[in-house]
């Protein structure tokens, strides 16, 4: 599919419960059949480490590169849609384990600040494995707040 005047924006895919390999593809099978999404490429699942709290299974993660025509609010309700679908259920523990969990990473260049949403992700120059999968789909992406590569926050721990 084809998606006119679309943004191009990064989902962040994870989980930690159930079968995590197959909610992940189902997901990136969602965005895919969703008539406003176009998924164009998206990373292999890798196994990662809990962040935030330590004492849970591990987590697979993937990115994906999507083009919509959503706005950033209703790309929201739509992942979030998705998370139910796949079973994400409320568990009030923050980073704590999950079925599914589709973070927006970057929508685009823009900077976005409201109670629902944060992109740039607020985390996404301190986690390793989102910026390795960010770059493996595109080395020359740009930190939209700081204007740095986002090349720069995974050589330099320190600028994270």
């Amino acid at each position: 599919m084809t998606v006119d005047l679309a943004e191009r924006v990064f989902i962040g895919l994870g989980g930690n419960l159930g079968d995590r390999r197959a909610t992940l593809e189902s997901a990136l099978r969602w965005m895919a059949d969703h008539p406003c999404i176009d998924v164009v490429q998206s990373t292999p699942l890798v196994e990662t480490e809990p962040w935030g709290v330590a004492d849970q299974p591990r987590f697979l993660n993937a990115v994906a590169e999507i083009r919509t025509n959503l706005e950033p609010g209703p790309l929201l309700v739509a992942l979030q849609s998705a998370e139910r679908l796949l079973g994400r259920t409320p568990n009030g523990l923050r980073w704590g384990p999950r079925t599914i969990d589709l973070d927006i990473l970057l929508f685009g260049t823009r900077i976005i600040e409201t109670d629902a949403l944060v992109v740039p992700h607020p985390c996404l120059v301190g986690r390793a494995f989102v910026l390795e999968a960010l770059l493996s789909l595109d080395s020359e992406l740009i930190h939209p707040v700081s204007g740095m590569p986002l090349a720069t926050y995974l050589k330099d721990p320190l600028t994270r």
